[in-house]
């Protein structure tokens, strides 16, 4: 009886284990290809800010640009991505001018603009209307199950 109670052991810790890191994750890509986003009245969308993502936890290049689309729309357009998948990675603008590391995440605040989407390609996220981007300097690609940041753009006005 005492193997059986072993191996139902292994068999549950080994599920915990798998739900918590997704390993198969590692080894998959989801591409996205986005359109660029315009608004139905606005004659022209306009870029304010943008950045070049750094890496810091995983390996992550592209860019991130702000578009004001009129009509206090806005969004967060990410361009020739690419990052490591992962479990529960989100969108976040953090209120710091960059972040190096995680503990400037937790610490400086953010607001979350949603779920990765695709952790290889060009994607739209809508950015509240509310959001001060005088104070969100910095998108931020997050693993919020290990509270892990991948990578930072910081953002500064376009030219």
């Amino acid at each position: 009886m005492r193997p059986r109670i072993w191996i139902i052991g292994l068999v549950i810790v080994g599920g915990i284990g798998w739900y918590l890191f997704r390993p198969e994750l590692l080894f998959v890509n989801k591409r996205v290809s986005e359109g660029e986003v315009a608004s139905a009245g606005a004659s022209a969308a306009a870029t304010v800010l943008s950045g070049q993502f750094h890496s810091v936890a995983h390996e992550t290049r592209g860019t991130a640009t702000v578009v004001d689309l009129g009509g206090s729309q806005r969004i967060l357009r990410l361009t020739r991505f690419a990052t490591s998948n992962g479990p529960d990675v989100r969108v976040y603008l953090v209120a710091a001018p960059d972040a190096s590391d995680n503990e400037t995440v937790t610490k400086a605040g953010f607001v979350e603009l949603g779920v990765l989407k695709g952790n290889q390609g060009d994607q739209n996220y809508a950015i509240p209307a509310d959001v001060d981007l005088g104070q969100y300097r910095a998108v931020t690609i997050w693993c919020r199950r290990f509270g892990v940041n991948f990578a930072t753009a910081p953002l500064t006005p376009a030219s």
